[in-house]
Parts: C-alpha cells; sequence; structure tokens
C-alpha cells in the first residue's frame, strides 16, 4: 500500500511544480499530497499498532505474574530425600 502513496506523492509534486506561483505549489502539496497522505499512512498502521500495543501489555503482565508469584518448587519431605 506504501506504493500508492509514493506514487500519489509523485504526481503531487509534478502539480505543485507547474502551479503558477510559489504559495500556490506549496499550498497544493501540503493540500492535495502531504495532508491526505498522512492520514492514510496513519489509519494504514492502526492495526500493527494495536497488535504492538497488545503485546507490550502482554509481556508486562507477564512480568509482573512472575515477579509476584513464589518459585515453584516441590517441598522437600524426609520421605523423598531418604529414598536419594
Amino acid at each position: 500500500m506504501y506504493i500508492v502513496i509514493i506514487g500519489w506523492m509523485y504526481v503531487v509534486t509534478l502539480m505543485a511544480a507547474t502551479e503558477t506561483n510559489f504559495v500556490a505549489g506549496i499550498v497544493t502539496f501540503l493540500f492535495y499530497g502531504a495532508l491526505p497522505c498522512a492520514v492514510l499512512a496513519y489509519l494504514m498502521g492502526t492495526k500493527s499498532r494495536r497488535l504492538k500495543r497488545r503485546a507490550q501489555e502482554e509481556a508486562e503482565l507477564a512480568l509482573q505474574n512472575a515477579q509476584t508469584e513464589p518459585p515453584a518448587v516441590a517441598p522437600a519431605d524426609e520421605k523423598t530425600s531418604a529414598d536419594r
């Protein structure tokens, strides 16, 4: 999908270059190119940001659980230690 953004920015850059004055070229570039492409890129990255945030929250939760739980050690009684 990024190829669409790159292609559109190329088209908008050429449109801005053919404007009659510098200010019109800047406005064309910003409002036809940079702003819509920024919104599109932000919307395209929503799923990956959500997955990354969820994975980070799960990792933090696992770390907290590992720190609060005592280590799992089998109780040693006299019968099992005498057999060894």
